[in-house]
């Protein structure tokens, strides 16, 4: 049985950090070596490091790329006719996206990392499924991070009700409509952060009582236009379970580079790491690791990209390892929190994309 094989066969946030170490560095090494050979740039950046993948004896040790690289260089590890799909990761106008080439296997990969991970946090059932986006989101030629993010979590509904029209406005009737059918028993909530506060906000604004008592929300895509707002996702929390009895909300961590493999927030809104994931925390000034409870960049790591070099990168976002093995919720592995963006980086969450260019 290979590294990869191991981890996907082991439950998500089940296995100790030894025994994942060990198949996770198997699992990079793998990759490393089968797209330095298949993605000539890629094998370029590595021999301009001196980099051997079969040195490397721990996850930390393996270099990463960048996450800005992926909008100047075309980076793919199979031919064009083995592409499947091309997603592209959200950009503020004038900003180039980030392209990601996804063959079958690694699309393949993607949901069932994603299924295994959700999973574990609302039940193996498929929900009647609210959608906070609009029904255009899934047409037109360019399949955006924010697409994959709609068609991805709408596997684990059962029908979908959009709760937007294509104007972005909330459809009120389909909202009630949806409730009086549904929301009797547990519901599935899905929608990117800054479009779900526009939401909630304008059912406020309504003047009628919405009872989402029974609903689960997972959102995500940034949250810096709501910190702009001086708005944090404590204060997200309370607001929905004060005004609408909405208490199960999980945030998650997530970016094109990697779809798939998403850090979800528990009920202690702690982002965990699963086995199909890695991550560091690193110094601005030499790259080192930070210790736990040091603010620094995140550094993540995944074994689904086979078909592109995004199994180890630098991101634009600053964080902190909160721990390993110790959350309340019993999940093991590590937890960290999120701090916002670089201050020199692109505005490019999904949702914080839309809000400066629609907000």
């Amino acid at each position: 049985m290979s590294a990869a094989d191991r981890l996907w066969e082991a439950p998500p946030f089940g296995l100790a950090p030894s025994e994942k170490a060990k198949a996770f560095t198997e699992a990079l090494a793998d990759l490393t070596a089968s797209h330095r050979q298949r993605c000539a740039p890629y094998r370029n950046i590595l021999d301009a490091l001196g980099f051997d993948p079969a040195s490397a004896r721990a996850p930390e040790e393996f270099p990463f790329l960048p996450v800005g690289l992926f909008k100047t260089l075309d980076l793919c590890s199979v031919p064009p006719e083995e592409v499947a799909r091309v997603v592209t990761s959200s950009g503020t106008s004038g900003q180039a996206p980030s392209k990601i080439y996804l063959d079958g296997p690694t699309a393949d990969g993607q949901r069932r990392a994603l299924a295994a991970i959700v999973s574990d946090f609302i039940g193996p059932d498929r929900l009647p499924m609210l959608v906070i986006d609009c029904p255009s989101v899934l047409r037109g030629g360019r399949f955006t991070a924010r697409a994959a993010g709609v068609a991805g979590f709408a596997s684990f509904g059962r029908g979908r009700t959009w709760a937007l029209g294509d104007d972005m406005r909330p459809d009120l009737g389909a909202v009630s409509a949806f409730l009086e059918a549904y929301g009797g028993k547990p519901f599935l909530l899905f929608g990117f952060t800054f479009l779900a506060w526009q939401f909630f906000g304008a059912l406020a604004a309504s003047g009628r009582d919405w009872d989402f008592r029974n609903g689960v929300l997972i959102h995500g895509g940034g949250w810096k236009t709501l910190a702009d707002r001086a708005v944090d996702p404590e204060e997200f929390r309370r607001r929905l379970a004060e005004g609408f009895g909405l208490r199960r909300v999980h945030d998650y961590y997530g970016m094109a580079e990697q779809t798939g493999s998403i850090f979800m927030a528990c009920e202690r809104g702690r982002l965990h790491v699963s086995a199909f994931s890695d991550l560091f925390v690193r110094r601005a000034s030499d790259f080192s690791l930070c210790e736990t409870g040091e603010e620094g960049i995140l550094q993540v790591q995944s074994i689904l990209p086979g078909s592109y070099p995004g199994h180890s990168l630098l991101t634009e976002d600053r964080g902190v390892l909160l721990g390993e093995d110790g959350c309340p919720c019993g999940r093991r592995g590590k937890y960290f929190a999120v701090l916002g963006r670089l201050k020199a980086a692109e505005l490019r969450g999904c949702s914080d994309t839309y809000a400066a260019e629609h907000g």
